[in-house]
């Protein structure tokens, strides 16, 4: 079914940068509203288009109740909250903003690394005796260099590989492992490994998976029982692949094991989730891709969405 460019709707439910509202906006209908607003299923009754970002889940029922829609974007990478099949079904295209945002992530986790293995010493606000400077100076001793690490990377996609490309810059002794078959040239001097060899000997583990259902609880208990137990786990991909409560149970056995998680199985994370209060476990906001740039990046998803309404007239 085809529209005039003058009849297109375009529902935004989530943060888009002002500058791809205005452009999108100058060609097509914007209404910027939630998916739990009253008004939702009235606007999303006559739309042409939707984008959403990370908390709006896109599934049969919301799809039934947009008997219009020719185009669902993604504003991010990922697709997990958007059922591709239920789309494709309904001749639906569904496009996304895919490396807008791995220059962040792979900052956000290279702040990781150095938060955790090589911390600045509190800083100097007065001045010290000789004595002070000396145990200031000696408290200041990391206990290893990133040189001496072995750096363990959980599938080898778009951001595994500028990780393993700047890890192995600075020094880091770099694997990984992939379902699938990398050419040497694209793996940036990462060592390709088993799974088991990856969990048993990578003194730090980062998480960089896609969504599928397979990878739900990934890491259990039988594999993270694997895991060195001076281990630092990293997870900037998808909260549900680490299995929390194994998590939980993991830390508290390995006090000297730690776990930096920036994605969360339930998000916003509840005061009853396992990991809350213990000392190993640092929670972040699902903050690796907000930078001002990145954010700008994923909102020229607009792009796709109008090329595809486009396509279809």
């Amino acid at each position: 079914m085809a529209f005039m460019a003058s009849e297109q709707r375009i529902i935004v439910t989530e943060f888009l940068s002002q500058e791809a509202i205005d452009w999108l906006s100058e060609r097509a209908v914007v209404q910027q509203i939630a998916a739990d607003d009253p008004g939702f299923n009235q606007a999303l009754s006559v739309a042409t288009g939707l984008i959403v970002r990370t908390y709006t889940e896109v599934n049969r029922a919301l799809l039934d109740r947009g008997p219009g829609l020719r185009v669902v974007g993604r504003a991010g990478t990922g697709l997990d909250n958007i059922d591709v099949d239920a789309c494709r079904e309904r001749d639906i295209e569904v496009v996304n903003a895919p490396h807008a945002n791995r220059q962040a992530v792979v900052e956000y986790v290279m702040s990781i690394l150095s938060t955790h293995l090589r911390p600045l010493p509190p800083k100097i606000d007065r001045g010290f005796t000789s004595e002070e400077w000396a145990i200031a100076r000696q408290n200041a001793i990391a206990p290893r260099q990133m040189s001496e690490c072995l750096l363990g990377i959980l599938g080898l996609g778009a951001i595994g590989k500028r990780v393993a490309e700047v890890a192995t810059a600075i020094g880091f002794s770099v694997q990984y492992h992939d379902i699938e078959q990398i050419p040497s040239e694209h793996r940036f001097g990462a060592a390709s490994v088993d799974l088991d060899t990856l969990l048993r000997t990578s003194d730090v583990l980062t998480i960089h998976v896609d969504g599928r259902a397979g990878n739900r609880h990934f890491l259990g208990g039988d594999r993270l029982s694997n895991l060195l137990p001076t281990v630092l786990l990293i997870n900037t991909s998808r909260g549900f692949v680490v299995d929390g409560e194994a998590l939980a149970a993991m830390l508290c056995d390995n006090p000297d094991a730690s776990a930096v998680l920036d994605v969360h199985e339930s998000e916003p994370v509840s005061a009853d989730d396992p990991l809350v209060g213990l000392p190993n476990a640092c929670l972040l906001p699902h903050a690796a891709s907000r930078t001002a740039a990145a954010q700008r990046a994923m909102s020229w998803v607009v792009q796709g969405v109008w090329h595809a309404i486009e396509a279809d007239q």
